[in-house]
């Protein structure tokens, strides 16, 4: 496993590959960040342009990923995890309509517990996901970074439709 840092408003973000593609991207002050095992090899050169997609996703110029994915999980995560890369852009949907787009709409829980084991933050917007009342609930990386992304997002958006 290969890895490295993107510098962002809210503090380094660890990106992680390995040879089928991104295993890992989670911001390090978050609150269960992932830890970095002995045998992973720091290479800030060779995640260059992994690390490119992330810099320009943060500095406004980048609103869909294009980079091998590589996460790990049992089926009824993947299609979670495939579900949250629809939404778009700068705009949030419900757990329960997560539930009801994989065809599972007493899911919510299941829906929720998926989200929290997203392995790659940002690019599979987890954060995308609130409470039907419109909350905001858990984020792996904490709730203010997670108000944070939303906002950049909003921002974003804002700025290219205008």
């Amino acid at each position: 496993m290969l890895y490295s840092f993107c510098a962002t408003a809210r503090g380094p973000l660890l990106v992680a590959v390995d040879d089928d593609g991104l295993r890992h991207v989670e911001f390090c002050e978050g609150e269960s960040p992932q830890p970095i095992l002995p045998e992973w090899r720091r290479d800030d050169g060779g995640l260059r342009p992994y690390l490119e997609q992330f810099e320009a996703y943060f500095s406004g110029r980048l609103t869909r990923f294009d980079l091998p994915l590589a996460a790990r999980g049992t089926p009824f995560q993947m299609a979670v995890w495939a579900t949250l890369r629809e939404i778009p852009y700068g705009q949030t949907v419900s757990y329960r309509e997560i539930a009801e787009a994989i065809g599972n709409p007493k899911a919510v829980r299941a829906v929720g517990a998926a989200n929290g084991r997203n392995p790659l933050s940002v690019i599979v917007p987890c954060h995308r996901v609130i409470g039907s009342g419109g909350a905001l609930t858990g984020y792996a990386g904490g709730l203010p970074i997670k108000a944070w992304l939303l906002e950049h997002e909003r921002r974003v958006a804002k700025m290219n439709a205008g």
